[in-house]
């Protein structure tokens, strides 16, 4: 099979959907792989390596036009939208429910679209979003902590307190993978930490893993927009996979936060769990909206580039491998990469991206 791999274009997006030692492995077996040149030098991964491991370097123009496969991290942007043809295979972050009219470019094209948020083993892991929800969730706090500076536009109060001085309030609306690699870290900055979820098979969960040392509440509106009114910092895990995210948080709610407060959608990527998010750049990650605080990055993981690649690479390399290997229609038969299949001969396939664009 032919694989490419352009140089991502999103604002401040430094990762690479493939390391050299993927394209060794695929070109050991026979794959041709073409990578644009410049797409690694975000992480400091010269075209001269790629060149070393086996790939083509090329031009974005020539890649989209030979390509079988196309393999990047974030969803295709301007130019790359039309440089997208009839049949190719793309394979990436898409976030469709939240994107219609990428969504409606990639059914014209006729292009079959597989997302890596979608892809689901049947205990309702997402195989290659976990990692990159781990990467933000444990970034959080950390940015939340600048945030809270007063030149900033926060209110000067430090996560962990010091010696008689109490310690910041996190509050973190959703208890899965992001929101408990977001408690670990404030914890471990000294912070108090409460965490809100539907599910209460899930916060008796939450106890036991942090053994008593954050708080558990269920989630509702009324229980929310109390603990907001004294937090210093909220920060939104909430995730539907496939789906938009609802906007569990109000502005009512944002309006009623102590004025310096900082709120941190992580959702963003997925619309955002609030009613006054707006998606921001790692060049430009915040904005003031009442009072508060709100840095809605839309690809967090882009500000850790390094570490990020290396560890979406560790996830997608074995379906890569399993497309090209296999092919398209015999790699489907896995239900885990199924379910990640988006838009497939002009017609959208998941349930999730079909009921949020009510098609």
């Amino acid at each position: 099979m032919r694989i490419g791999v352009p140089k991502e274009i999103k604002a401040d997006e430094h990762r690479v959907a493939l390391l050299p030692w993927g394209v060794a492995e695929l070109v050991a077996r026979g794959h041709v792989v073409y990578i644009e040149k410049g797409a690694g030098k975000g992480i400091n991964i010269g075209d001269r390596v790629y060149r070393k491991a086996g790939a083509t370097m090329c031009s974005k123009r020539e890649l989209y036009g030979i390509a079988e496969m196309i393999v990047k991290v974030k969803e295709p942007i301007g130019e790359e939208l039309d440089l997208l043809r009839d049949h190719q295979i793309l394979f990436a972050f898409l976030h469709l429910a939240a994107e219609p009219a990428l969504l409606a470019t990639l059914l014209k094209k006729n292009v079959t679209a597989i997302a890596f948020e979608t892809v689901q083993a049947d205990s309702g892991l997402l195989p290659i979003l976990a990692p990159m929800s781990e990467i933000a969730g444990r970034m959080a706090p950390q940015v939340a902590g600048a945030c809270l500076l007063k030149k900033s536009g926060g209110c000067g109060m430090l996560l962990g307190g010091v010696p008689g001085v109490s310690p910041a309030n996190v509050v973190i609306v959703g208890g899965g993978i992001v929101g408990v690699n977001a408690a670990r870290i404030a914890l471990g900055m000294g912070a108090l930490v409460t965490i809100f979820d539907v599910s209460l098979e899930k916060l008796r969960h939450l106890d036991q893993v942090f053994s008593g040392r954050v708080q558990t509440v269920l989630s509702s509106p009324r229980n929310l927009r109390d603990r907001l009114e004294t937090a210093h910092l909220v920060i939104g895990a909430a995730l539907v996979p496939g789906a938009k995210t609802p906007h569990i948080i109000t502005a009512e709610m944002i309006r009623g936060m102590q004025r310096g407060s900082v709120f941190v959608d992580v959702s963003i990527d997925q619309g955002g769990c609030s009613e006054t998010s707006l998606p921001t750049t790692h060049s430009k990650p915040t904005y003031i909206l009442d009072d508060v605080v709100h840095y809605c990055v839309t690809n967090m993981p882009g500000g850790v580039a390094l570490t990020a690649t290396h560890a979406l690479s560790n996830v997608t390399f074995p379906y890569i491998f399993q497309i090209a290997a296999d092919g398209l229609d015999w790699a489907l038969q896995d239900r885990i990469l199924a379910r990640g299949l988006n838009v497939h001969q002009g017609v959208v396939m998941h349930d999730a991206v079909k009921a949020a664009l009510s098609l």
